[in-house]
């Protein structure tokens, strides 16, 4: 009995054990920290030669299912500003003995190299700075090792420094020195800035805290953390007070002079005792049409039980909720992070208003009923576009969205020049203009790309093409918007008796053919020309002074004629000629010409002989390019389209011929990529043609199937830096194409995986990605030119769920400025715009 009992303690106290080791952090098979609760990344993702900062990378902290730390790194700034130097992560280490990771860091323009050990200890991790070399002497006061905390999980949250007791600002408050800017460290190498607006200095923070002891929301324990330093004080910034994308910043700076271990500090999240993320139950926010397949996917922690069954409650004219359908749970399998199970609740058809039931967790409701995606695009062809429209007062009743922007036009962007946004000048302008000569005639129609205020002529090309595509297809007679090109005024909410997507293509085309006519060909970019510019936000109008710059005057002083000025805050063209884009021009021209054909006769026939000019010269200078360049690899598709648009415009047989020559091999490389161009034709050409294009359906069938079985949802899912919304906007035009044409090929219900995926049947929360459509609860924060207010542009659509290696889906919907989850571009709200047009068509 004796024995019985002394192994029962032992068993016991065992148990006891691997229950404690269980809480300490752990380093997965994935190659991070891990207890429940708590994911601490060590380098998974890394900083970008691109923009920089993106506020994705470094050693990230992922507490209660909610990114909220990241950017771990040693840094050459108090608060990192978006353009600001970060290291290249040039090894990585993970070494399970002693479960840590090293990696090393290395700013290659100050050969300063340093590395970074994390080892878990325990409930924590111990991060250790050791350098071989000494800070170099021009370092020395600017580097630091920071971690960078998310503001919106911690505004209102206290705070204790060495028992300090202090709050979270919600709105940056906070001091600041001047500092003259020669002594400021050069980080945004090769870029023009004028942030110190001619004062000749520039701004630093000041601590908010400092000391060596930082517990962060003890008050809110899903974001407690504890730091602890044992050498140096530890610092506490708001990032917000210079860029409203900053975070709160911690951060300790490295000795001068010293080698070996110069830093360590102790970091603590606290874990919630048998923490589960609650389940996320993914539904159409929109609702339902009563015959349509309607799926839930319910998004579980792993260690969560699966329930198995689910309900349907419907909302009575009284109030009351009754349950009108139970149904049985079906596991999926795992995905990633989590657990996904499938709701299948397709049988309730009644009309009405209803919610979800999955344990003890309901949603918000949803409208079941023939009219729910009825209004689907109405608020992004109202509001978003016509918002975006450049060189345009745009005015919605009590309120100016922006003034006419850039007035006073575009300069010719100098030779060799490397520009913020990833765009550069070649060795020469490839025009007739002169470096920083005025281009005119330029500052005319197009569409402001994003966020942001510049015309990217990429995505100015697609976007025109996707308003003709829908102009064809569906001519769409809503008009809710006054356009006047004369005046250069739109006022929304304001019927002037022209269908508003006619007008779209018009002022698409006006900028464009400027482009072909002016330049010669299609530019690369209209942007700014300094980063103080650039990260403007606000009132476009007020984005420059109207004046061109003259470097003989002082700053903000206007010439005595009244037509220069010292302000340096001219947009620039970026003019290099690319042969590809040329023929994506063309492709857009030949469409544009006969949308425009007895709307804008001129405008139509100037667009046609464009688009006849740049498919001749491109293809000549195609000619003399190596076959394995960039022009020569999307030249080739652009050939297809290009070809394809100017037969339909023409209907001269030459363009049909080329048009095939091209388009059966490029089907054969890659099905999926192409097939939405290829069902365009077939309207045009003869019965021959479908029959031989139906083998590619086919493959495209078997590629919707390999979907269902690579993820719960059944749609392409991006797992880049920039999130999936855009590549399943495009599977969904391209079935509600393909059902049309092959409906015995291509079923009509794979269609409603893209309206569920947008309208939040997807990871992470189960918001709509579109503002304000018809949704119970859409998102309430983006990334457009208004992101400092927190709020919206409606009808944008978000890029979506972005993916942080190893396995974690994201998106924000209390902070704004990550721009790969938050960010509509006027290509991604026109393709949702085609894409909404030929699913309504579809379901009627």
């Amino acid at each position: 009995m004796k024995i019985i009992k002394l192994l029962s303690l032992f068993v016991l106290l065992l148990t006891t054990l691997q229950y404690a080791c269980g809480q300490d952090l752990k380093l997965n098979e994935l190659e991070y920290f891990e207890r429940q609760g708590v994911n601490v990344l060590v380098y998974n993702n890394l900083f970008t030669g691109g923009f920089n900062d993106e506020k994705n990378a470094g050693i990230e902290l992922i507490h209660h299912g909610v990114r909220t730390a990241q950017g771990g790194a040693v840094r050459l700034s108090s608060t990192p500003e978006q353009w600001d130097l970060v290291p290249n992560i040039i090894s990585r280490k993970v070494d399970r003995k002693a479960n840590s990771i090293e990696s090393t860091l290395r700013y290659k323009d100050y050969d300063f190299e340093s590395r970074v050990v994390v080892k878990a200890k325990g409930k924590a991790v111990e991060v250790s700075v050791y350098l071989d070399k000494p800070v170099p002497k021009e370092l020395e006061g600017n580097a630091g090792f920071n971690l960078e905390f998310l503001p919106s999980k911690y505004w209102a949250k206290t705070y204790l420094m060495d028992d300090r007791i202090n709050r979270f600002p919600r709105y940056v408050v906070g001091n600041t020195v001047t500092k003259p800017n020669s002594e400021k460290l050069k980080q945004f190498k090769g870029y023009v800035t004028s942030d110190d607006r001619g004062t000749g200095k520039f701004i630093e923070p000041l601590p908010l805290e400092t000391g060596r002891t930082l517990l962060l929301a003890p008050d809110e324990p899903e974001q407690m953390v504890k730091i602890t330093s044992q050498d140096a004080d530890l610092m506490l910034f708001d990032g917000r007070i210079l860029a409203q994308n900053g975070w709160f910043v911690v951060r300790s700076l490295l000795p001068a002079g010293k080698t070996g271990k110069v830093l360590t500090w102790t970091i603590e999240p606290n874990a919630i005792k048998d923490w589960k993320r609650e389940p996320n139950i993914g539904f159409s926010q929109v609702g339902y049409l009563p015959s349509q397949p309607k799926v839930s996917v319910i998004e579980l922690d792993k260690q969560d039980k699966p329930l198995s069954n689910a309900s349907i409650y419907k909302i009575g004219n009284d109030g009351t909720a009754t349950e009108v359908f139970n149904g049985k749970i079906e596991s999926w399998g795992d995905y990633f992070k989590y657990h996904y199970v499938k709701f299948d609740f397709s049988s309730v058809k009644t009309p009405g208003i209803y919610y979800i039931q999955y344990g003890d967790f309901k949603t918000n409701n949803f409208i079941i009923n023939e009219d729910v995606y009825d209004n689907i695009t109405d608020a992004t062809s109202d509001i978003w576009i016509p918002i975006h429209m450049n060189h345009m007062y745009v005015n919605e009743a009590y309120r100016t969205w922006h003034g006419e922007p850039f007035k006073d036009g575009y300069l010719q962007a100098p030779p060799n020049t490397d520009h913020f946004d990833i765009h550069s000048q070649g060795p020469t302008t490839d025009t007739k203009y002169k470096a920083l000569e005025l281009i005119p005639g330029l500052n005319v129609g197009g569409f402001f790309d994003a966020g942001d205020f510049d015309i990217e002529t990429g995505s100015n090309i697609g976007v025109v093409q996707n308003f003709v595509q829908t102009w064809e297809y569906f001519k769409p007679m809503r008009d809710q918007t006054f356009i006047d090109q004369e005046q250069r005024y739109v006022d929304l909410h304001r019927p002037d008796g022209t269908p508003d997507v006619l007008q779209f293509i018009e002022h698409g085309t006006l900028q464009l053919v400027a482009q072909a006519e002016i330049i010669g060909h299609m530019g690369l970019t209209l942007t700014n020309s300094v980063l103080d510019n650039y990260h403007h936000l606000g009132d476009a109008a007020s984005l420059t002074d109207g004046l061109p710059y003259n470097a003989e005057l002082g700053p903000y002083e206007v010439a005595p004629d009244g037509k220069s000025s010292g302000v340096k805050d001219d947009m620039w063209a970026f003019t290099s000629r690319s042969a590809a884009r040329d023929l994506r021009a063309a492709t857009m021209f030949a469409a544009a010409s006969r949308a425009l054909k007895g709307y804008n006769d001129d405008l139509s026939e100037r667009a046609l002989f464009q688009s006849k000019r740049l498919l001749k010269e491109a293809t000549e200078l195609l000619a003399t390019q190596p076959q394995d360049s960039f022009d020569m690899r999307w030249g080739a598709l652009g050939d297809i389209s290009t070809n394809l648009q100017l037969y339909i415009s023409t209907g001269e047989q030459q363009y049909a011929d080329k048009y095939q020559e091209l388009l059966w091999p490029a089907l054969e490389q890659n099905v999926n990529f192409i097939l939405l161009t290829a069902l365009h034709a077939i309207p045009h050409m003869n019965p021959s043609y479908k029959e031989k294009l139906k083998p590619y359906v086919v493959k495209y069938k078997d590629y919707i199937s390999e979907l269902e079985q690579d993820n719960p949802y059944g749609v392409p899912i991006g797992l880049g830096n920039w999130a999936g919304s855009g590549m399943i906007v495009n599977f969904g035009t391209t079935i509600c194409f393909a059902n049309k044409h092959f409906p015995d090929i291509i079923e009509a219900r794979h269609a409603f995986k893209t309206t569920d995926w947008l309208y939040g049947n997807h990871p992470y929360h189960n918001y709509s990605l579109v503002a304000t459509v018809g949704a119970a609860r859409p998102k309430e924060v983006f990334y457009g030119n208004n992101r400092a207010d927190f709020s919206f542009i409606p009808g944008n659509v978000a890029p979506g769920l972005l993916f942080r290696k190893p396995d974690h889906f994201e998106n924000y919907d209390d902070w704004p400025f990550l721009w790969g989850q938050n960010e509509g571009t006027i290509g991604g709200n026109t393709s949702y715009l085609i894409f909404g047009s030929a699913f309504k068509n579809l379901i009627k």
